[in-house]
């Protein structure tokens, strides 16, 4: 995210500099108070959704998933949900074993790290955001544009350059 906010700060001060108007748009991530996930049994080739609160357990079959994270972006930027989620295993002896603590990401699938011969856990999406008013408001709305008083002038009035051929 630093590095998007250089870049960000490197555009508008060329912008300054050259004269020209640059929207920069910051899209911060969006903090929610819900964890969406697939679920599937291999076995029974039974999918459920689980809805998880944050810092809350559900159990699928033998698993149980814990997120601790889920961060979206608005609607009117490209979609990329996250969440840190912990899975443990409950093994037939009672014991719990963590099989997972990591990083899921919604549009990839296939990254997730749930490795369990029976189950799959996915995540799917984000609900409920703890701001409301920022999930809806458009991105780029904090006044962060750059302009040029010079250039609200008429084009008419620009000299014009002739081209010989």
């Amino acid at each position: 995210m630093a590095h998007f906010r250089f870049r960000c700060l490197c555009l508008v001060s060329l912008a300054a500099i050259g004269g020209v108007a640059v929207p920069c748009a910051l899209a911060e991530r969006i903090e929610n108070k819900v964890a969406v996930f697939s679920a599937l049994d291999k076995v029974t080739a039974t999918i459920k959704t689980l809805t998880v609160p944050l810092n809350e357990t559900r159990e699928f079959g033998a698993l149980k998933v814990t997120p601790r994270v889920c961060y979206s972006r608005p609607p009117t930027e490209q979609p990329k949900t996250t969440s840190f989620v912990d899975v443990q295993e409950v093994q037939l002896d009672g014991q719990e074993k963590k099989i997972f603590s990591g990083w899921m990401f919604a549009e990839s699938p296939g990254l997730n790290a749930v490795e369990h011969p029976v189950f799959d856990v996915w995540l799917t999406g984000c609900e409920e955001p703890k701001n409301p008013v920022a999930a809806a408001a458009p991105a780029g709305d904090g006044g962060d544009t750059v302009t040029d008083p010079t250039l609200s002038e008429p084009a008419d009035d620009l000299p014009r350059r002739r081209v010989r051929r």
